[in-house]
């Protein structure tokens, strides 16, 4: 579970009222939203936030080392409050959805030392893909309606 909230509080961020509803909505396990969906949720709640505002806002938490901008290919790129336990992240192929993953291994001890070109590496990204559950029935749904090809 993120705690977004109280990291925000114990460094002494300003808290308008604004800043608070952005935070309000990244708070939360498994939140991987984009700039646009963090939008429509804090208008939900305080209808007159404004898209600067917003990215504003995720711009600063970026800078803060609070939220992680997770770039999925040619997809919106995400924000991400787990930002102080490392994690990897699992991607639906189909529709997108991400989910972090905790593995045992540990990333970096995956790369051997001649393939690292004399690079100190600092951090690894790994994002595993594959297809969700609710993709994987509809794709066996689908199959299932579609009659079988007999030429």
């Amino acid at each position: 579970m993120s705690d977004l909230l109280d990291r925000l509080r114990g460094r002494g961020w300003r808290m308008t009222a604004q800043r608070r509803v952005v935070a309000e909505v990244l708070d939360g396990e498994h939140i991987h939203l984009t700039a646009d969906e963090v939008l429509v949720r804090a208008a939900a709640r305080l209808p007159e936030i404004s898209r600067a505002t917003v990215y504003n806002t995720l711009g600063e938490l970026v800078s803060l080392g609070e939220v992680i901008e997770v770039a999925t290919d040619a997809r919106a790129k995400r924000y991400d409050p787990n930002a102080h336990r490392p994690h990897q992240h699992l991607l639906c192929s189909h529709c997108g959805t991400i989910r972090d993953v905790h593995p045992t291994d540990d990333p970096l001890s995956a790369l051997p030392t001649h393939e690292r070109f004399g690079f100190t590496v600092l951090a690894a990204e790994v994002t595993y893909r594959g297809v969700c559950p609710e993709c994987r029935s509809d794709a066996e749904l689908s199959s299932e309606s579609t009659p079988p090809d007999r030429s």
